[in-house]
């Protein structure tokens, strides 16, 4: 039985769950965002808009040494000057640690994790012949090494799936399902160096906000697995998952933070305006005639959602 403060936090979000829809969006700041993050933004926004419902904005900074300075400041204000408003105030998962490692614990004290202490090499190595990411082949399972410190390394902490196919209700991409055993692995819920896994604070984060519509680019596909096996541990409702297909460039290539994708800056100095670049990014899904100047107000009213998702599904 999940302690009584978080079973609190669970029905709060299952309460919103029943009173209406709600999306998210969920940058992490890691860099200016580039036209791929924004037109996931306003896809976000749209299906959650056409639904009648709130769009909540969340930055994903747990992972402290990958965020870069301005970078949050740098979202905000682009989201606002293309007219992406969120409802209610900012999240930031960094000011939910307590609510992720009470999870985390509850877990632990139940029996579902198991401390593992293999390497990123070991794991490499593992999988190398066969050129895919490792799919953790539970070398640990059954070893009972303690979870204290040992050679210098704090080991990390691993979610036992029990075999079977994890699914999840998809709207746009390939049918949602991947075996747990030979296509997911045991999932890192903290890693070894004591940061909190991204998968443990996504799928709380969907709970307890009561977030129906998770929508974002299909690179993060595979990352649904993990996440819909926390949610089950938890006995919550999945939510449903939108994976975009990514904007590439005219070689194909998809666009990159990392790489200095172009970003709304580039555009500005172009002298585009809001309503230039927001007809820019919907012409590309076929949503508006090429050309057209749109607001974000204006499109909403010009699309609904079954034609949203059959553009969407036609390029996936």
């Amino acid at each position: 039985m999940l302690p009584e403060h978080l079973q609190q936090q669970l029905e709060a979000g299952a309460q919103w769950r029943r009173q209406g829809r709600r999306g998210r969006y969920a940058p992490s700041p890691t860099g200016r965002l580039h036209l791929g993050n924004l037109r996931t933004a306003l896809l976000s926004w749209l299906i959650t808009r056409l639904q009648g419902g709130e769009w909540l904005l969340r930055i994903d900074d747990l992972d402290t040494p990958r965020n870069r300075p301005g970078a949050e400041a740098s979202i905000l204000a682009d989201l606002r000057w293309l007219g992406l408003h969120w409802d209610g105030p900012l999240i930031r998962q960094s000011e939910r640690r307590g609510l992720y490692s009470s999870v985390l614990s509850w877990l632990r004290r139940s029996g579902r994790l198991y401390p593992c202490r293999c390497s990123r090499r070991l794991l490499a190595d593992i999988s190398a012949p066969h050129g895919a990411s490792p799919v953790y082949p539970g070398l640990c399972r059954e070893r009972g090494d303690g979870w204290g410190v040992q050679q210098g390394r704090l080991p990390s902490w691993r979610l036992r799936l029990p075999p079977g196919l994890i699914t999840w209700p998809e709207r746009v991409a390939a049918a949602g399902g991947l075996d747990a055993q030979s296509q997911v692995g045991d999932v890192v819920l903290r890693r070894a160096d004591g940061f909190l896994a991204y998968h443990l604070a996504t799928a709380v984060d969907e709970l307890c906000l009561g977030v129906a519509d998770v929508v974002r680019g299909d690179d993060l596909w595979s990352a649904t697995a993990p996440q819909v096996a926390v949610i089950r541990e938890l006995g919550g409702e999945l939510p449903d998952y939108w994976h975009l297909p990514l904007w590439r460039d005219g070689e194909g290539r998809r666009l990159s933070k990392r790489e200095g994708g172009v970003g709304l800056a580039s555009l500005q100095e172009q002298g585009l305006d809001a309503p230039a670049v927001v007809g820019w990014m919907a012409s590309q899904l076929q949503l508006v005639p090429v050309g057209t100047r749109i607001s974000c107000a204006e499109l909403l009213q010009a699309v609904d959602l079954l034609a949203l998702r059959g553009c969407l599904a036609a390029r996936a």
